[in-house]
């Protein structure tokens, strides 16, 4: 079971660069049968699927369905697009989401073509504020608890900042490492109550500035505002905790076949009659996504109005094992 824990950007672009390979050439669906890079299991080695992100359908998008495309990155989830400075690629599509609704969409790097010295990296990153273990609710919560929380090695470059960005708010916050002489610039916006972050790194400052520049020429859907309820357009409306006897007029528990004693975040959206039309698995086994999809299908909610008008609504809940939440400072708590 992947860990439940909030990754840094450093410490993504490591776990990212040594899980990506094993993910590629898992593409085909984890057998390897279509793959002629793949190497042989050693003999009496039994290869078995673990928890992995699926939905109960293949239309609805979901934050890791995005993919570069045209020298641009396309999420349609998120209503993103983002240019890739020129002769930058993505080699490696990211790993899942972890039980923690973390998300690694998108790592973009110089080709091994590109001429010039200079090399940085770009990750587009999601957290998901439904099953984040942090004490936080919005961008500015998340950045500022990501900066109390920077090892002493680092060199804060510039504090939490308030930005726009392509008509957007943003987050930006600067860090560097002196030893490595590294540079990360974090900007991070609100969607769909997800962070949607961008983390640009280079040992060249003036390269991780123009990527900053960069990011104006994007593309997101109408600002979403850090507003529990808020929704942009046909989006529905994002409401966390929905799931409550108040408002769950009908449920059925899954039955569940096999114990795997792991965490599962599951995000749905409710139709406007308050039936489930669409099922989202962070993390399952195959057997916990069909005995859960074929329970929720059967629930039912109190349909969520919106000024008098019945409005869809995206929510999350967990079913089996909670994950151990990060306790918030207690009242006064001052960090060093």
């Amino acid at each position: 079971m992947r860990l439940a824990v909030l990754r840094f950007p450093l410490l993504v672009t490591l776990a990212a660069s040594l899980l990506l390979p094993v993910h590629a050439a898992a593409q085909d669906g984890g057998d390897f049968s279509h793959n002629p890079d793949a190497q042989k299991l050693p003999t009496n080695v039994i290869l078995l699927k673990g928890a992995w992100s699926s939905a109960s359908d293949s239309s609805t998008p979901i934050p890791e369905s995005g993919k570069v495309a045209e020298s641009a990155y396309h999420n349609d989830y998120f209503g993103l697009r983002y240019a890739l400075h020129p002769g930058w690629l993505e080699k490696y599509a990211g790993p899942p989401p972890s039980d923690s609704g973390y998300y690694v969409l998108a790592q973009l790097r110089p080709a091994d073509t590109s001429k010039g010295a200079t090399r940085g990296s770009v990750l587009i990153v999601a957290q998901d504020l439904f099953f984040t273990p942090v004490p936080a609710s919005n961008a500015p919560e998340l950045i500022n608890y990501a900066q109390s929380h920077l090892q002493a090695d680092y060199k804060v470059e510039r504090p939490p900042t308030e930005i726009r960005v392509a008509g957007h708010s943003f987050v930006r916050f600067d860090y560097g490492s002196p030893v490595a002489e590294l540079h990360w610039s974090v900007l991070a916006t609100q969607v769909r109550c997800h962070v949607l972050e961008f983390v640009f790194s280079s040992r060249d400052s003036t390269l991780v500035e123009n990527l900053v520049q960069d990011l104006d020429q994007m593309k997101l859907p109408l600002e979403p505002g850090a507003t529990p309820g808020a929704s942009s357009g046909d989006l529905p409306i994002c409401i966390k905790d929905y799931a409550t006897e108040e408002n769950v007029v009908e449920r059925v528990d899954p039955v569940f076949t096999e114990r795997h004693f792991n965490s599962i975040p599951v995000r749905i959206i409710v139709d406007k009659d308050g039936r489930v039309k669409h099922i989202h698995f962070l993390s399952a086994f195959p057997e916990q996504a069909k005995a859960i999809a074929d329970a929720l299908f059967r629930w039912r909610f109190r349909p969520y109005l919106r000024d008098g008008q019945p409005v869809e609504v995206e929510t999350g809940l967990w079913f089996g094992q909670m994950p151990r939440r990060v306790a918030a400072p207690s009242a006064g708590a001052v960090n060093e």
